[in-house]
C-alpha cells in the first residue's frame, strides 16, 4: 500500500469446482499445453464412459452418464484442476490487460482474490465491479459459476483517523450488495481495516491459553507431569499456535508494542503453570527458571531462520521472484518485484519481504537447493564415512557411569 494508497479485496469462491470440470475442455487444454499426445490420449480415455448414481437410505436412482467432474480426493485431481485453472487465469489476465483494468488476482484452487489499489475506495469499487463482470462471464464459458453467498469485500488503509467503507453493489450483475466488514479471516489470518493485526494476536493468544488449561488435565494429584515435560509441551504444541502468521506484524519498523504485551502475558501464565509458582512472581525470573527464552528474542530467532529458508526455495518460486533484487528482466518483468522499487521507496515500504531482502540478500548469491552437494549420498559424512565413529550409549550404561563417578 505505497504512495498513500488503500487496498480493496474482493473474495470469490467457485461453486462445486471439482464436480464441474468439463472433460472435453480439459482434454483440449491438455493438448494445447503441449504435452505428449500419449498423455492427452490417456486422460481422454480416463475421463470418458463415467457413470454415477445417487442413493438415499434404501432408495437409489438409476445409473446415468456424466461428462463432468474430477474426483476431489483422487491422485490426479490436483494436477488436472491446476491445468484447468491455469488456462482460465491466463485468459482472465489477458482480458484485464486489454481492458486496462489495473488489478491483481490471486487464486487458491477454487478460492480467489481480486485486489485493487487506489487513493479512493470508490475508484477501487468501480474496478472491482468491472473485474467481477469479466470474471463471471469467463467462468460461465468454462462451465463454472461463482457462489454468491461466499462473495465478500474488504477495504484496508493505514491512513490516520476514521474512514468510510463503501459497499459494493453487484446486483446489476446478479450478485449481492456487499457490505465491508471490520475484520476478515482468510487462510487462518485475521485482517483488520488498519492491518494492525490486533484481533489476530488476541485470537491465537487466547487459543494458546485455552490449550494450557486443557493440558492441566494431563496430570493428577498422584502422578503429575514434570516441569521439563510441561516446557516441552509448550515449545511443541503451544508456541506454534501462538506465533502462527507472525510475519504479518513482526518486521522492521512495525509497531509491535501491543503484540508483545499480549504475548508476554501469555508466556507469563505458561511459566507459572510450568513451575506452579505464585502469581506475584516476577516474569523474568520464572521464565529463566523454566528455561523459556523471552518471546521477543524467540521471534527474532525464528525470523532469522525463516530469512535463510527463503533463499533455499527454487529460483522459480513466487517469493524468490518478489525478492529478486536484480534489474528487472525485459522478457517477463514482475511489476510487484522489489527490484521495481527505488531506494527511497524501499526505505519507506514496510513489510517482511522487504526486511528479509534488505538483511539477507547477497549472503547466498550462488546458493542452489538442487546442487549435487545436497543430494543424499554426497554429504561429507557419506563420502568420508570411514573418518567418523559414533559411540552409542544405552540408558543403562549411562546410569552405570553415573554410579562409578
Amino acid at each position: 500500500m505505497g504512495q498513500k494508497k488503500s487496498t480493496s479485496s474482493l473474495v470469490f469462491n467457485i461453486s462445486q469446482f471439482f464436480p464441474s470440470l468439463n472433460h472435453k475442455l480439459l482434454v483440449r487444454i491438455l493438448e494445447k499445453a503441449g504435452l505428449d499426445p500419449r498423455v492427452s490420449s490417456f486422460f481422454a480415455n480416463y475421463l470418458v464412459k463415467r457413470r454415477t448414481s445417487y442413493m438415499w437410505n434404501t432408495f437409489s436412482f438409476p445409473m446415468f452418464d456424466v461428462n463432468v467432474r474430477v474426483g476431489q480426493g483422487s491422485a490426479l485431481s490436483s494436477i488436472l484442476s491446476s491445468l484447468y485453472l491455469t488456462s482460465f487465469l491466463y485468459i482472465l489476465e489477458k482480458c484485464f490487460k486489454n481492458l486496462k483494468i489495473p488489478i491483481s488476482i490471486l487464486s487458491f484452487v477454487n478460492d480467489g482474490l481480486i485486489i485493487a489499489q487506489n487513493k479512493s475506495f470508490d475508484v477501487s469499487n468501480s474496478q472491482l465491479f468491472c473485474s467481477y463482470n469479466v470474471l463471471s462471464k469467463l467462468l460461465d464459458s468454462f462451465g463454472l459459476a461463482i457462489e454468491y453467498s461466499k462473495t465478500e469485500i474488504f477495504h484496508f488503509s493505514r491512513s490516520q483517523g476514521f474512514f468510510n467503507l463503501p459497499p459494493l453493489d453487484l446486483s446489476p450483475l446478479g450478485g449481492p450488495i456487499l457490505q465491508p466488514k471490520d475484520s476478515w479471516k482468510y487462510l487462518g489470518f485475521i485482517f483488520d481495516c488498519k492491518l494492525a493485526f490486533y484481533k489476530h494476536i488476541d485470537h491465537y493468544a487466547n487459543k494458546a491459553l485455552s490449550t494450557v488449561k486443557c493440558m492441566k488435565l494431563l496430570g493428577n494429584l498422584s502422578c503429575s507431569i514434570s516441569p521439563l515435560q510441561k516446557r516441552l509441551l509448550y515449545r511443541c504444541c503451544i508456541l506454534p499456535i501462538t506465533l502462527y502468521g507472525f510475519q504479518l506484524w513482526f518486521y522492521n519498523k512495525a509497531p509491535s508494542s501491543y503484540h508483545m504485551k499480549i504475548l508476554n502475558k501469555m508466556q507469563r501464565r505458561v511459566a507459572i503453570w510450568i513451575l506452579r509458582a505464585f502469581k506475584t512472581s516476577p516474569s523474568e525470573s520464572i521464565e529463566a527458571i523454566a528455561g523459556i527464552i523471552p518471546i521477543r528474542f524467540h521471534l527474532q530467532k525464528i525470523a532469522r531462520r525463516l530469512q535463510i529458508h527463503l533463499f533455499k526455495l527454487p529460483t522459480s518460486h513466487i517469493l524468490r521472484n518478489l525478492m529478486n533484487d536484480l534489474p528487472p528482466s525485459s522478457i517477463s518483468p514482475n511489476p510487484h518485484s522489489i527490484s521495481s522499487l527505488t531506494d527511497c521507496q524501499k526505505n519507506i515500504t514496510k513489510g517482511y519481504l522487504i526486511d528479509s531482502c534488505n538483511k539477507s540478500y547477497g549472503i547466498f548469491p550462488s546458493f542452489s537447493p538442487f546442487n549435487q552437494e545436497f543430494v543424499s549420498g554426497s554429504h561429507i559424512i557419506d563420502i568420508f564415512s570411514d573418518c567418523f565413529s559414533f559411540n552409542l550409549v544405552t540408558k543403562k550404561e549411562k546410569e552405570k557411569d553415573k554410579i562409578c563417578i
